[in-house]
């Protein structure tokens, strides 16, 4: 390969033969159809080699951006190349909006969705369940459309790149909203989520919460409620609505108070890449995600593993992880503790289950990561942790595997669609496709 290409945190050394930037659909069709191996690299913010090659690797990034509306005003197609921080601000300028983000912006929606990327809120599925049609180009570089009733749908969205290149979505929009963003800070002590958990996340749209292991504690809980009549109903009075530039305190139970200025959240950090705070409403796509669209990071100073467990084992799955704290705070940067809703995607891993997520963003140094990462699968094995597909994790293979109910129907639609493995790769092969 005559340019050398790494992932976004600079773990990954792509292997790829070549890397191919074609210019129109009929172009990457061709170069499908004559090529051997093949695999699509998005953003690239993937820490795992799901991306990688020995064949050719391809971004779509020089096919032309599209961005439609629907004309009954339901959907919004979008092409391969698209990532939210265009999206974003187009839908919202033609009054419409998705129903959540990621925490940064900046990824591709077609790899996003492919690998189950999701934002949070109790009720708020996966960024993939918003997909209602998905068109490919196949092995034999043919064009093909799968939606929401044809019976392959549940297994072709969240398709791990294992089924061909994605050059269409349409996904489902709603009329544009608005979001105010609060962040409490405190020492929060793990006990006072016995029995409150489920009051805590539910109590507005999406929330957050960040530990970094020093204690037992938290020390910070990120607050997004949509505002306006059509915004979801939250649980009353766990955090009420203090006046703009006041604090306020939440039940003394959490020992927070509402922080008095914008906040990182890795304590000491700057907060000027992070999206507005303090209760100042703003649009939808300025708010959900934790970092702002004008801030492109260049390069990634960390590395990042999450595992998905059943929501209701939430609360023992953070003690289970606070007995080892001394082990992972010295490799991390920050830890934070979402919810996902359920879905019915048959490589998601919030497939069938109602998910807390527990998200790792620990320093720049595998050799010391790698160990406390199995060390945190060893404590939450008892709840059955489905790791995020883009993101570092030790599971072995055969374990992983059984974790996934609808693996043999997803190996059955990659055996159609691909029957040669032209879109497999190494990380493909031993964690789905291999029986």
């Amino acid at each position: 390969m005559s340019e050398k290409i790494t992932n976004w945190a600079g773990n990954v050394a792509f292997r790829a033969e070549r890397v191919e930037r074609p210019s129109s659909l009929e172009e990457l069709r061709a170069l499908v159809a004559r090529s051997g191996k093949v695999r699509v690299l998005g953003s690239g913010h993937s820490f795992t080699r799901i991306a990688d090659t020995p064949g050719v690797l391809v971004s779509l990034d020089g096919l032309p951006m599209g961005i439609e509306i629907d004309e009954d005003g339901t959907g919004v197609r979008v092409t391969g190349s698209v990532r939210y921080t265009e999206l974003g601000p187009r839908l919202h300028d033609m009054g419409y909006a998705l129903h959540n983000l990621a925490s940064l912006p900046h990824i591709s929606v077609a790899g996003s969705c492919a690998t189950a990327t999701h934002g949070s809120g109790v009720a708020n599925r996966n960024l993939a369940t918003a997909v209602s049609e998905i068109e490919l180009v196949t092995a034999d570089g043919d064009l093909i459309t799968i939606d929401r009733g044809d019976e392959r749908f549940a297994g072709a969205v969240v398709g791990l790149g294992a089924l061909g290149v994605v050059v269409g979505m349409t996904l489902d929009v709603e009329p544009t909203y608005e979001v105010r963003q609060r962040v409490y800070e405190g020492t929060m002590r793990f006990e006072a989520l016995d029995d409150h958990f489920d009051d805590l996340l539910s109590a507005a749209y999406s929330v957050g919460l960040f530990t970094r292991w020093r204690g037992p504690y938290l020390h910070q809980i990120w607050v997004k409620e949509r505002v306006g009549g059509d915004a979801p109903p939250a649980a009353p009075g766990l955090f009420g609505s203090p006046a703009e530039g006041t604090r306020g305190n939440v039940p003394a139970l959490l020992g927070a108070t509402l922080a008095d200025g914008p906040r990182h959240p890795i304590p000491g950090m700057s907060p000027v890449h992070c999206t507005e705070q303090m209760g100042v409403p703003g649009p939808w796509h300025e708010r959900l995600p934790h970092f702002r669209a004008d801030f492109t990071p260049s390069a990634g100073e960390e590395l990042q593993s999450e595992w998905m467990v059943d929501r209701r084992h939430a609360v023992g799955a953070l003690h289970a992880l606070a007995a080892v704290r001394d082990r992972i705070a010295p490799v991390l940067q920050i830890t934070e503790i979402r919810t996902i809703a359920a879905d019915d995607q048959w490589l998601s891993p919030c497939y069938g289950r109602d998910s807390a997520a527990f998200h790792f963003t620990w320093v720049a140094d595998v050799e010391a990561v790698l160990p406390v990462i199995g060390l945190v699968e060893e404590q939450l094995a008892p709840f059955e942790p489905r790791p995020h597909w883009g993101k570092l994790f030790t599971v072995p293979a055969e374990t992983l595997r059984t974790r996934y109910e609808r693996l043999p129907d997803f190996r059955k639609l990659a055996r159609d669609l691909d029957p040669a493995g032209k879109f497999a790769n190494e990380f493909v092969d031993e964690y789905v496709l291999s029986e």
